[in-house]
């Protein structure tokens, strides 16, 4: 999540405004950020995109079983297998592909490590050529050469990110999943949500299958425009953007659940 500093020169740039550029810009606010700085935003992109398939697959089983005119009891059985089903897949997904990362990202490390203590001038050559292409030259680069190999740490940082294009990140696997699997099954009901007041509610279920398009269509925008935390698009943009693919996944379940309806 990006800290208000970045935030506050985002606004100034947009508005072009060299003042509130300045502001953001001071000793004391680049120092503060620094100070304060910390992923708190790490796990948004699990919640938002656990979210988003959670509702979009969710939805197209509704609408397939809907489209092929099934009874809501069919609805909620196989909308609910999907949703418990799917969701813990994507968890287990979710944390092992975050494990896998790190382990690399852990190798890495320890390989460059490695390196620097077996191959230290080889390694300080990597340097070398990694500034020479950003621009440095003599007695400058020189310098800059042996700074960030006067200290292991930076030294190792320094091959990661610039070598390697490799950052450490401090998410942990079982979050990343339980974050995943929490998204996925509170988005993934809002579907069946109509379906299961119709359960419980008489004559609620004559409308059951457009009030989950609505409750639907208002999710997929709303996370939809989540997003705009991980990928700092406009929010209208992107909640548009997911409305629209979810509703072309509806769409094509529909139409598949309608033509093959006399099947079943």
């Amino acid at each position: 999540m990006m800290s208000k500093r970045i935030k506050k020169a985002q606004v100034a740039f947009k508005k072009n405004d060299i003042n509130l550029a300045k502001d953001a810009h001071t000793k004391s606010a680049i120092h503060e950020n620094l100070d304060k700085h910390e992923n708190k935003g790490k796990y948004v992109g699990d919640l938002v995109y656990g979210a988003l398939d959670g509702i979009v697959t969710t939805f197209a089983v509704v609408s397939g079983v809907e489209g092929a005119k099934l009874s809501s009891s069919v609805v909620l059985v196989m909308g609910l297998a999907n949703l418990f089903a799917d969701g813990v897949s994507m968890a287990f997904g979710n944390y092992l592909s975050t494990k896998s990362e790190i382990e690399y990202i852990k190798r890495e490390k320890e390989r460059e490590k490695w390196e620097i203590e077996h191959l230290p001038e080889g390694e300080r050559e990597e340097i070398r050529q990694i500034y020479i292409r950003k621009g440095f030259t003599g007695k400058i680069l020189e310098n800059v050469v042996s700074i960030i190999t006067s200290d292991k740490d930076v030294w190792v940082d320094t091959m990661m990110s610039e070598e390697l294009g490799l950052n450490a990140d401090d998410k942990t696997p079982v979050k990343s999943g339980l974050a995943t699997l929490f998204a996925f099954l509170v988005a993934g009901f809002i579907p069946l949500v109509s379906f299961v007041l119709a359960t419980l509610i008489p004559g609620f279920g004559y409308n059951k299958f457009a009030i989950s398009v609505i409750l639907t269509g208002i999710t997929l925008f709303t996370v939809g425009a989540m997003r705009t935390k991980v990928t700092g698009i406009k929010w209208y943009r992107a909640g548009f953007e997911m409305f629209i693919v979810g509703g072309l996944a509806a769409s094509i379940a529909y139409i598949i659940g309608f033509a093959l309806r006399g099947l079943v």
